[in-house]
């Protein structure tokens, strides 16, 4: 059986990639500019993470049933890590933002460090780019 024969890894692959490419587009209205690096990068709207994990936990309650053991832990990791998203990580990218700044200001004066090495800022995401995310993840299965 090959992996896209999956529908447990296909259909989640997917909604993952919608969201991926819907980050592209968001970029390309709001700033007018193409970045091909929001196709794989972190954060942004929607969360591709929280598409990702709901797509699976959904395409598995559309099969199962939402009281199968396999839903519910499914559902439990979901949550792992769509509070990550939200919290760690978006913590994470605050402070690399601040760190950037001190760097900056520091580097005025002094080349400390090279400015390919900046710290990467954008890594979590927001409450709403979370929720955004999991809907995605709901309404891909259904649609496959």
């Amino acid at each position: 059986m090959l992996i896209f024969d999956n529908r447990y890894f296909f259909v989640p692959v997917i909604a993952w990639a919608i969201a991926q490419t819907l980050k592209v587009i968001i970029e390309l209205l709001l700033k007018r500019e193409f970045n091909a690096y929001r196709f794989v990068g972190a954060g942004g709207m929607p969360s591709s993470h929280s598409a990702l994990v709901m797509a699976l936990t959904t395409t598995l309650a559309l099969d199962f049933g939402w009281d199968s053991p396999l839903t519910a832990i499914s559902f439990i990791f979901a949550l792992v890590v769509m509070y990550d998203a939200a919290g760690v990580r978006r913590a994470a990218g605050k402070q690399a933002k601040i760190l950037n700044i001190i760097i900056s200001e520091l580097q005025q004066g002094n080349k400390i460090i090279d400015e390919k090495e900046k710290l990467k800022e954008l890594l979590g995401h927001t409450p709403i780019e979370v929720v955004a995310g999991a809907l995605l993840g709901i309404i891909v299965p259904y649609l496959i």
